[in-house]
């Protein structure tokens, strides 16, 4: 069930059509306000560690988006699911109430490896999983072999869309 809706100020998003689906659906539609970064603080952390790392900053055809999709779902997300660490905060509240982040170093994990450590993990998941299925999808690889499997999926797909691109030019 989703219940808000967040978006940039850009018109794909802001329009009449969609602000009446979620009207009509009574989903909350909430976006950014212009110069503020910090509204969209996950997405531009996510695009600038990992889409334009990957990626790149060019502009790519929509024509690759079926490509595109294939090397996400069957490549990058896998890796960052399952074999990328990343840092996860904990806080603490100083005296005059101020919130401080840490990072400590048994705090980095993978989102799985988070995943499995919450409390009631199974409450996070979709009815269509389980962790059985999980368990044995991050066991398909080791951590080397997904990076080096991804990176040569990298390679393949933008030397595909370089060649179409020339192509058709």
């Amino acid at each position: 069930m989703v219940r808000g809706f967040h978006s940039d100020g850009g018109s794909e998003y802001v329009n009449h059509d969609v602000a009446s689906l979620l009207n009509k659906l009574r989903i909350e539609f909430t976006r950014s306000r212009p110069r503020h970064t910090n509204d969209n603080a996950l997405v531009e952390s996510k695009n600038g560690a990992v889409i334009r790392k990957h990626f790149g900053y060019a502009h790519i055809s929509q024509r690759f988006a079926s490509p595109m999709n294939a090397f996400c779902q069957n490549f990058l997300n896998p890796y960052l699911n399952f074999h990328r660490p990343g840092f996860f905060a904990t806080e603490s509240i100083d005296p005059k109430g101020k919130i401080t982040k840490h990072y400590p170093q048994e705090q980095i994990m993978t989102p799985y490896d988070k995943l499995i450590s919450l409390n009631l993990p199974a409450t996070a998941l979709r009815a269509d999983l389980t962790f059985a299925l999980l368990q044995s999808q991050s066991r398909v690889m080791t951590d080397n072999e997904a990076a080096a499997a991804m990176t040569t999926a990298s390679s393949k797909l933008f030397q595909s869309i370089l060649r179409r691109s020339k192509a058709a030019a």
